[in-house]
């Protein structure tokens, strides 16, 4: 038996080598997070949660499900699912044969668009990612049945086109994946020369692994400043593992976790509803006390490169937005709803900047530049329409909602 210790940082390096030969990832970051991925898969029982590792592209021929394949090479007990249900998951994580590491390919077969209902899937990748997370199913038959607590704990590796639901992306590193540029080579994968090389790494793995255990269980280690909540979670152990190789992986693993998290916070779809504050804020109120909601979606729907133009084939109206906005709270804890505002014309339904500005305040990124909405009741000049009888200002869009679809749109 061996009992050379184990260089955990060369190892690292090594691992990144194999990855560079075969996967052409979109940045230095993506490489560091996967081999710390690869990893962590190995210490599983140190950690209080696990990070899924989502590799998506908008396109097929990205290296999507190639990333998998030398994954699958590096982690232990792998299990390659595709259309896997979530009774066959959650019956291999708890089998006898050992807690797998479950390599998900196309993934968007599962919650695309066409994928129908999955939640039980959903709920055993949600559940998964916590050591404490268990499926609960009725066993038996008949009248003779019980529940049973089913352990989901497990690493998850998924690769798919588009996107995933929120509550899956806000549990993983993902991986934005892209066909590669003429001038970006890698070599051709042959499984089996290959896999023998990404094996020997693996058990390599494993050894360092059970060298470092009783360091990595149970350590906090420092975050990046300003990486808190989820995204703590999430990366966690990836730095409790990066702390354990030592070399450089410590300082490179914080540089890919402010990188990735950044990123994932900028191309966050998930959540339509803070988009929909922020444009509110930066594009549409800029300053000013109130605004009809004419004038708000006349502003939204003509927004170039937001989706307002473009919901479900139509343009955002007013029940659209009511209906959005009514999730969120004002500062007197009461949900979000149009009121009337006073204009020369009439008193017309619309929003005030007093009551979004607590919802500006906890969901939006902070603004750009020196500008801040309004937040106090002292009225301030308006975009778009007077208040008291005065009229509108100079720069009220020409256009209202119902005289013209913006950029195509059909009406």
């Amino acid at each position: 038996m061996n009992t050379q210790p184990v260089d955990g940082a060369a190892l690292f390096n090594e691992v990144e080598r194999f990855h560079r030969r075969f996967n052409a990832f979109p940045s230095e970051a993506a490489y560091v997070a996967v081999v710390l991925w690869d990893a962590h898969a190995h210490l599983l029982d140190c950690f209080d949660s696990t990070p899924r590792l989502a590799f998506l592209s908008p396109e097929p021929g990205s290296g999507k499900s190639r990333a998998l394949e030398i994954v699958e090479t590096l982690v232990p007990r792998p299990m390659v699912a595709v259309n896997a249900s979530a009774a066959a998951l959650f019956r291999a994580v708890s089998g006898t044969d050992g807690r797998p590491t479950i390599l998900f390919d196309e993934i968007d077969t599962v919650f695309g668009p066409k994928a129908g209902d999955n939640e039980e899937l959903r709920g055993f990748l949600n559940a998964g990612h916590r050591r404490s997370g268990v499926t609960y199913r009725c066993v038996g038959d008949g009248g003779a049945q019980s529940v049973v607590a089913f352990p989901s704990y497990c690493a998850v590796a998924m690769a798919g086109l588009g996107s995933l639901p929120d509550t899956i992306l806000t549990r993983s590193v993902i991986i934005r994946m892209r066909r590669r540029a003429p001038n970006e080579k890698v070599q051709p994968y042959r499984q089996r020369v290959h896999e023998k090389e990404g094996n020997a790494l693996r058990d390599r793995l494993a050894r360092w692994a059970e060298s470092v255990r009783k360091q990595v269980e149970g350590v906090w280690p420092a975050m990046p400043e300003g990486v808190t909540d989820r995204p703590a979670d999430v990366w966690e152990p990836l730095l409790a593992v990066a702390d354990a190789a030592g070399g450089d992986w410590p300082r490179r693993a914080r540089a890919a976790c402010v990188e990735l998290v950044t990123a994932a916070k900028d191309d966050d779809k998930a959540s339509l509803g803070i988009r929909l504050l922020t444009d509110l804020r930066d594009t549409v109120f800029c300053g000013a006390d109130r605004m009809p909601t004419a004038v708000i979606l006349d502003m939204l729907n003509a927004m170039e490169d937001a989706p307002w133009g473009d919901m479900g084939g139509k343009p955002l109206t007013s029940r659209g937005l009511s209906r959005m906005l009514s999730e969120y709270v004002t500062a007197a804890n009461r949900p979000i709803r149009p009121r009337g505002i006073r204009t020369a014309s009439g008193t017309p339904k619309g929003y005030y900047a007093e009551d979004l500005a607590d919802a500006w305040t906890r969901y939006c990124p902070p603004a750009q530049g020196t500008a801040t909405p309004a937040t106090s009741a002292t009225p301030q000049v308006t975009r778009g329409a007077a208040v008291a009888g005065e009229p509108p200002v100079a720069d009220t869009p020409r256009h209202s909602q119902s005289d013209a679809a913006p950029f195509g749109v059909p009406a």
